[in-house]
């Protein structure tokens, strides 16, 4: 069975902190270093362990990542033109493209499905091609925020149970929250869409 495995100076640092710890292991976690499914393990056996601040806990993990990652927006956005220049070509151009087309989706979507999704290499896209800021701040701060709370009421609600489903068939989980986000864009595009001009 797979087991997350919290470091134990990480483990120190939520227990001494709280709240705080967490936002630091989700700020290293979004930026300078990489604890798959550690962050979601936390806000959810926090939560369980204390549901009346399940709130609390799942806010400040979404603020934590939200801040790594905009460390790592605005160094990309700094170096960006120049990566785009010494390696540009038909891949990059089209990966450009797409993300200033769907500059919300491309933040929202990494931020709100587990692993083995890839996170940063999107956020560095955001940077270096010039997402709006504002987009990209809401995006993922909505991405995030719903991840972590939904978590933290299904951590809640069932227990231990959650995290074992989530360790054991994390793609399985990350398809299925994709295929629910991407049927509700398409959804939102059909309903939604600007109506053909009049003659």
């Amino acid at each position: 069975m797979k087991q997350v495995k919290l470091p134990h100076w990480l483990a120190k640092l939520v227990a001494m902190l709280g709240g705080g710890g967490l936002f630091l292991v989700t700020f290293f976690d979004s930026s300078v270093l990489s604890f798959p499914l550690v962050a979601d393990a936390i806000v959810m056996e926090v939560s369980m362990q204390k549901p009346a601040r399940m709130p609390y806990y799942c806010a400040m993990a979404a603020l934590g990542s939200l801040a790594g990652s905009i460390w790592l927006y605005l160094l990309a956005k700094k170096g960006g033109e120049a990566i785009f220049q010494r390696h540009g070509g038909r891949g990059v151009l089209q990966a450009k493209q797409w993300v200033q087309r769907n500059a919300f989706l491309s933040a929202f979507l990494p931020a709100i499905l587990p692993p083995p999704v890839p996170f940063k290499p999107f956020i560095l896209a955001e940077g270096v091609f010039q997402v709006p800021w504002r987009t990209f701040v809401f995006a993922l701060l909505l991405g995030r925020a719903l991840r972590y709370f939904i978590e933290g009421i299904l951590a809640v609600r069932y227990g231990e149970a959650v995290l074992l489903y989530l360790t054991l068939h994390t793609a399985r989980f990350a398809l299925a929250v994709l295929v629910v986000v991407l049927i509700f864009y398409a959804a939102s595009r059909l309903f939604f869409r600007n109506p053909p001009a009049e003659n």
